[in-house]
């Protein structure tokens, strides 16, 4: 179906349809494709090789950490991966995107900074901490 440049396909296990909005942080392993709406973070599960996929209707409002990242949709928040990143024509960021690779067709959009990330120097994806829970505790 999908096929990442490394000749490795991306299995999809998890589906966001069309018409679907998620409000809450979506944590998961294997692949993810939203055609969708999510309001809060997309976090793959810490160690995996999980990828995430965009499409042009998806809409992610949150902050996203997933190794392999392929966009084609709109996302308001920083992009963490530690792997690669596509951007697609259609694709457009409002935030930072942290990469290791980054590869970006024409069209393609990013309103924030590019910010490589070498591979020994926090490349691995880490947990996604909050700051403030809704009892006022911080998280350490």
């Amino acid at each position: 179906m999908w096929k990442k440049k490394s000749g490795r396909s991306a299995s999809v296990t998890t589906l966001i349809g069309k018409g679907t909005c998620i409000e809450g942080d979506v944590r998961f392993q294997g692949g993810l494709h939203v055609d969708g709406c999510i309001r809060g973070n997309v976090i793959a599960e810490e160690g995996s090789e999980a990828v995430l996929i965009l499409s042009e209707e998806g809409r992610i409002e949150g902050e996203v950490h997933v190794p392999h990242v392929i966009l084609n949709g709109r996302v308001t928040g920083d992009v963490h991966a530690a792997g690669q990143v596509e951007l697609a024509s259609k694709a457009s960021i409002s935030g930072d995107v942290y990469y290791r690779l980054i590869e970006m067709a024409m069209g393609a959009e990013v309103n924030g900074r590019l910010v490589h990330v070498e591979e020994g120097e926090g490349a691995k994806v880490v947990a996604f901490r909050e700051e403030a829970g809704d009892d006022g505790a911080t998280a350490s």
